[in-house]
């Protein structure tokens, strides 16, 4: 094989070296496109395309977020006065959350309009109809996408699904762990994993709080749990 490759290596560096040598080549590689030409340029053509395309589709995608920003403006202060329900279905000029997701929701705005959906109904409620919003939303902020989670864990919980509200707990905990919220999210996965009677998986969550967080408003409470499962054991 280390033959092959050296004989390859010469024979480039002559092509390279030797004028005719490379004035041959040149040859073949027109005669190559000559014969071959239409395929050439219809791949050619097809790249072009695709690449166009995708300029297109990301400047549609940002005018149509703009437009979403502004469209979704009024939505955001009526939720902020706690009328939800102009917040989420609108007031017959301005568009709710709802309308947003419908109308614009591949962009960053209609994502974010689901979180605040997902908000209102469990504000209201109603968990059953705040979860598919919540799951349809995305994000990499430190707060927003731990607090879906934490959410759809809560939501988990009112309809008595603990090994789903454990599930969703333990990944809001994990997902880029700070001592702000994790010890909150890891207290509520230990009283999820309790309610499946999992004394083991909740003992675990509260000593990772009294490992990890001792400063933590939950560090007292999780010792307390912690003790209260080690004295059934």
């Amino acid at each position: 094989m280390a033959k092959k490759g050296k004989k390859k290596d010469h024979q480039s560096a002559e092509i390279i070296e030797n004028p005719e040598a490379l004035a041959s080549e040149i040859v073949k590689t027109e005669e190559f496109l000559e014969k071959h030409k239409v395929a050439v340029f219809s791949v050619i053509g097809v790249v072009a395309l695709i690449i166009t395309g995708m300029f297109l589709y990301k400047y549609y995608i940002d005018t149509q977020n703009e437009l979403a920003q502004n469209e979704m403006f009024q939505a955001v202060y009526y939720f902020e006065q706690d009328s939800l329900d102009l917040a989420l279905r609108g007031d017959g000029n301005q568009y709710g959350f709802l309308d947003i997701i419908e109308e614009y929701g591949a962009t960053e705005t209609g994502n974010l309009a689901n979180l605040y959906a997902g908000t209102i109904y469990m504000q209201k409620g109603n968990y059953s109809s705040a979860v598919p919003f919540l799951e349809d939303f995305s994000s990499s902020d430190l707060m927003l996408q731990a607090r879906a989670y934490s959410m759809l864990g809560d939501a988990s919980m009112e309809s008595e699904d603990y090994a789903a509200a454990a599930k969703y707990f333990v990944k809001a905990a994990d997902y880029k762990s700070n001592e702000y919220f994790t010890p909150t999210y890891l207290m509520k996965a230990g009283l999820a994993y309790e309610l499946m009677n999992d004394y083991d998986k909740a003992a675990a969550q509260y000593s990772t709080i009294i490992d990890k967080y001792k400063k933590s408003g939950e560090y007292d409470k999780a010792r307390k749990y912690k003790a209260r499962i080690d004295a059934q054991s």
